[in-house]
Formats: C-alpha cells, structure tokens, sequence
C-alpha cells in the first residue's frame, strides 16, 4: 500500500518520498488512519518498526488542514526516555513538514543544554515541544509555558520511561494540559504498569498490535556465545576480523568500561569510540553522527543508545555485557536489521550469566543455542543461584541503578 491511500497529502508525500520511504510499515498501516480520525491510542510496536513516523506524519496532515492564527502556541507534546530520540523527533517533524505551506515549529527540550535558551525558544512560539520527561517537568516547575492549547499528547517508549521513575511523574504532567487531547502511546513492551498508566491518560484507547511483529526480530540472527569474562575482548577482536562488518553496536555494563574498551580497542588498531551519559551534549551529537557517517565503525556504549539511536545500517550488536532487564534486549538487539535489512545480534555469556540469560531468553521467548569459538572456549563450572538468596541480576532495577539512568538522561 503507498502512502498516498493513507489520506496523506501531496506535499507531505513529497516529503516522504524525498526521505527514501517507499510504502508504509505494518504499524504505520494501522496507525495513521486512526489518528486520523481523531481516536486514541495505545500501540505495542517493536524498535525499528518506524513508530516514529506512525504518528508524526498524522499529526502533521491535521496541522496542515488547521488555520491557527497568531503567534504559534504549543499543540503537540512529546514525551520520551532519551535526549537521542528526542532530538530525532524533532528532526523527523522538521524533515516532513518541509514542504508545508506553513511549517510548525518544533522544539527539544533536553538535559545537557541551556534551560534559559530552551524556555526563549518555546516563548518565541512553538507548535511542537519534544522533550525528555525530566527536562519537561524543570521547565514546567518554572512556570513560563502555556500549554492550555495542547491538542496531542503523545508518549512514546513508554514502557523505558516507566524504569525511570516516570510513573509518579505523570500526574504532575496531566494535571497541567487540557484534559480534552488526543493521546498516543507506545510501547515495545507491555508490562503491567503500562496499563495502569494508560488508564491514567485516556479511558478509550485502541491497542494497536502488530500481528507479524515477529517478522522485525526473525530478520536478526541472534547468537549467544559462551566464552570466560576475560576472554571477551580477544573475543571481540577476532570475530570483527573474521566477519569484517560495516558498522557494530557493543552494549556495556557501565560508563567506565564503555570508555576503557574503547581506547583498547584503538591501541589494537580498530576505528572506535564510547558513548554514554557523562558526555557533554555538544559531544553525544558529534559521537553519533559520526558514526552515521562511518567515521568510525565500531560504537561502545551503555544502554542510553539502545532507545534513542535510530540508524539503518548497523551489521551486528554485541552484547559485552547482559543487559538487566529483559526487555532492555529486545532494545538493543532491535538497533540492528532496521528499515527492512538483516543484521546479527551476539550474547556473550560467561560462567555467572548463564541463569540470567535463560530468564533473558524466557521472557523474550526466544531459546539460543549455545556457541563455543575455537580458541576461546568457556572452562570453569558455571555458577548456580542457590534457592532462597537475593533476586538474580536482571529481574529488577535497584533504586541505584534507576537514579543512575535517570542521572543519564
């Protein structure tokens, strides 16, 4: 089906079209004439299924079709978990409204910058205000938006903000935009919580779920890869060598580490660079396009990457390290085999990760067979939880570790 049967006009479609999209997505399919017509929505759809675009393209068609008049007031309010996506958002809707005949102005609002500049580009006027939840409720504690005009309030990787914390925030954010909008939410996930917030949000929404979503995942050739912890970077050495892929994606545990492989593996010859939070802005922008342009081809990060980094060619994700939470998998293996491709995801799995992979495995419904390479076989007994002891690493996130990625964001 092309666009064009979406109800989507001539001027958006040459926005598209110059944006190399060819026909929509299964969740754009199903997305957009809802919003369309007005409805609430609350859509499971996995990374990489371009969401994004489900609800950024409608809104702009109802834009388009609007005669405000005055200074722009803020109409959309986005909600999402990183300062990465944030931004892509606000590029996406800059991008696609291109061609408009009047073009709404999008803001990002975002940690790392300059609340005095954001909250002048706001008051100059703005249509469409993106932002990450923390930022939004600071600018918000100030008292200098006008938000009694908001149409759509959109929240999108909901189930990520909900690890932060997002869930006691949310009444704060109700209470302060009109109770007459449209909502959109989704999700790549379903826990409970989700339904709870939704509840919170709107009583009428219609859950969108994609029936061949699988079909995203079943393009990724997952392997897990049993090998001693201290073997995993010779490990890593040899299988870029061997496949020698374009552009990799490694997920570590933690800032430190993310920083320390990567200026190994630049001794070792390799093109590399890290990325996590303690970066500056300026330099998380300059990091990520530049791995786009494949200034360098091999990407050390922490989980911060794996909801907000949208490019369309990356090989194969590593990860060095097990994710927590099983959700946070299905995440980072989704930055791979985006817009339609292939890609490959591999799982280190060390003597001590064997339980948690299995909990990895079952809650993502998925079963790997286990790999040893030659040279770097697993040796060791592999340890078992005994029964009875503290909850094993991945089913749930301490305190700590929230208010360290919340502290990320």
């Amino acid at each position: 089906m092309p666009f064009s049967k979406l109800k989507i006009s001539k001027n958006i479609l040459k926005a598209i079209e110059k944006n190399g999209y060819k026909e929509p997505t299964p969740i754009q399919e199903k997305v957009i004439p809802l919003v369309l017509e007005a409805k609430d929505i609350m859509a499971r759809a996995q990374t990489g299924s371009g969401k994004s675009a489900s609800f950024i393209l409608p809104i702009l068609e109802l834009y388009s079709h609007k005669d405000y008049e005055g200074k722009a007031k803020i109409r959309v309010l986005i909600l999402t978990p990183t300062r990465e996506l944030t931004l892509q958002i606000t590029k996406a809707f800059e991008s696609f409204s291109e061609f408009l005949e009047k073009k709404p102005k999008a803001v990002a609002l975002i940690g790392g910058e300059s609340i005095g500049d954001q909250l002048f580009e706001i008051q100059k006027g703005c249509d469409i205000l993106v932002a990450t939840a923390g930022r939004f409720l600071d600018v918000l504690s100030k008292k200098q938006m006008n938000l009694s005009h908001i149409e759509f309030f959109v929240l999108d990787e909901a189930d990520k903000m909900l690890s932060f914390g997002f869930e006691s925030e949310l009444d704060l954010i109700l209470e302060a935009i009109p109770q007459k909008r449209q909502n959109l939410l989704f999700s790549a996930t379903y826990p409970q919580k989700i339904l709870s917030i939704t509840s919170k949000i709107t009583q009428t929404a219609l859950e969108i779920s994609i029936d061949n979503e699988e079909q995203t995942v079943e393009k990724i050739t997952q392997r897990a890869i049993e090998v001693n912890h201290e073997n995993r970077s010779p490990l890593l050495r040899h299988l870029l060598l061997e496949h020698k892929w374009q552009r990799v994606l490694v997920f570590m545990a933690n800032k430190r580490a993310t920083e320390n492989i990567a200026q190994k593996f630049i001794k070792h010859g390799f093109k590399a660079e890290s990325f996590h939070g303690d970066l500056h802005q300026e330099d998380r922008n300059y990091t990520i396009e530049a791995f786009k342009t494949k200034d360098f081809n091999i990407l050390f990060a922490t989980d911060l990457v794996a909801r907000g980094l949208h490019v369309d060619d990356i090989d194969c994700v590593i990860n060095f390290d097990l994710p927590r939470s099983p959700s946070d998998y299905i995440h980072r293996i989704g930055r791979t085999a985006r817009a339609g491709k292939s890609g490959t995801a591999i799982s280190f799995i060390g003597l001590e990760d064997d339980e948690h992979f299995r909990l990895i495995e079952k809650r993502s419904q998925i079963k790997l067979q286990r790999e040893q390479i030659q040279g770097f076989e697993l040796k060791g007994q592999r340890i078992q939880k005994p029964k009875g002891q503290a909850p094993i690493k991945g089913k749930g996130k301490s305190k700590k570790d929230k208010l360290r990625e919340k502290k990320e964001l």
